[in-house]
């Protein structure tokens, strides 16, 4: 590996690409989980306080690598406890991660791109448009912040679960994602069980196969339909990658892995895809596929045209997913007080394109047609 003139963000490489680094420069490998219980367990950035590296390769490190963490723009908590906190990943450019306390758990949301392409209809994010990726330093720092913030460490892991949810699809980023989802499972790094890792897909196939063998994590896909008529509307992405082929892509990433299931997340939209006709089929097309369904009542954002559900319509679909066997849950609508619906506070920072008052434009002249 050559040595840059620019300096290189050390939160871009996981262990073995660490190890590799150092190697490089003339150093043992055992180098590279040092470094990561300095970054990830002390949360020191500062190579001159790394004391188990010796004077000169300090100095070096210094003069050919950073450890930068994107600026803490605001910190928002809500009465539910709820955290969401603003990252500037540059001077035009901010975004959200969010932080979920339960009872015996919590969840940290990740953002993997500034934007997103996928158009999908009902997305806060999407009527933003696509700016540029997020690299691996950009990602794994967002848990770096919160963790910090939190006060995360081995006696208190407030931070239990990841869920790469926030702005972006996490595979259309890949070669940068999984650095990242390496580092998050380290012992050296953030320590989470592969379980406890969830990556969430609107249905890039390919790169869903290829997760199936690079990686041993959950993963959730964004369905929302359950049919090819109506997903084609909400989810473009849908048109190049059909239902048929996205399911069976999910079997296969099943397949011979004890107890692991899909998530399949279905944002009920009020008078869209609520309807009991749709919650039965849903039902028959998940039937063969180790999976749980999880609800998500649409939360609205400014200029959108959709409306949620009412709770009425939402409890019938979940009896209807339920009496056929299925886990089913409701996602609870959190942070209503500061804005949490993916993309609002980063929209709210900037909207380069004005691409979401075009979008909600156009949505308002072509509405969907249920099927």
């Amino acid at each position: 590996m050559i040595l840059t003139k620019s300096p290189q963000n050390l939160l871009d490489f996981d262990r073995s690409q660490l190890e590799a680094l150092f190697t490089a420069m003339g150093e043992q490998r055992f180098r590279a989980t040092q470094a990561m219980k300095w970054m990830y367990g002390d949360y020191q950035l500062d190579f001159h306080q790394f004391t188990n590296f010796s004077k000169a390769l300090r100095q070096k490190m210094a003069a050919h690598f950073s450890t930068a963490v994107p600026e803490l723009i605001s910190e928002h908590v809500s009465q539910d406890g709820t955290i969401k906190w603003l990252l500037k990943m540059d001077s035009d450019n901010a975004i959200e991660t969010v932080y979920i306390p339960e009872k015996n758990r919590g969840t940290l949301c990740v953002s993997s791109q500034v934007g997103c392409s996928l158009n999908c209809t009902f997305c806060a994010t999407g009527a933003q448009g696509f700016n540029r990726h997020l690299s691996t330093a950009e990602i794994i720092a967002q848990v770096w912040v919160a963790a910090k913030q939190l006060n995360h460490h081995n006696k208190n892991r407030r931070i239990t679960n990841v869920v790469m949810m926030g702005m972006g699809e996490p595979l259309a980023n890949y070669e940068r994602v999984l650095p990242a989802l390496n580092i998050m499972r380290d012992d050296c790094g953030f320590g989470l069980a592969n379980k406890r890792v969830t990556v969430s897909t609107s249905g890039l196939v390919p790169q869903i196969n290829q997760l199936n063998q690079d990686a041993d994590v959950s993963l959730a896909v964004s369905l929302h339909a359950p049919n090819d008529g109506l997903r084609e509307q909400l989810v473009p992405l849908n048109k190049k990658y059909n239902i048929e082929q996205l399911l069976n892509a999910c079997r296969e990433f099943v397949r011979n892995k004890k107890k692991a299931r899909i998530t399949f997340e279905y944002t009920v939209i009020g008078g869209v895809n609520d309807a009991p006709e749709q919650a039965h089929e849903l039902t028959r097309l998940l039937h063969d596929i180790p999976c749980k369904i999880n609800l998500i009542p649409f939360n609205p954002f400014p200029g959108t045209v959709f409306q949620s559900p009412s709770s009425k319509k939402v409890d019938q679909f979940k009896e209807i997913c339920m009496a056929a066997g299925y886990i089913c849950t409701v996602r609870k609508t959190r942070g209503d007080d500061i804005a949490a619906a993916c993309g609002q506070l980063a929209g709210e920072f900037m909207d380069r394109t004005r691409r979401s008052a075009v979008y909600g434009s156009r949505l308002m002249k072509r509405p969907l047609e249920v099927r």
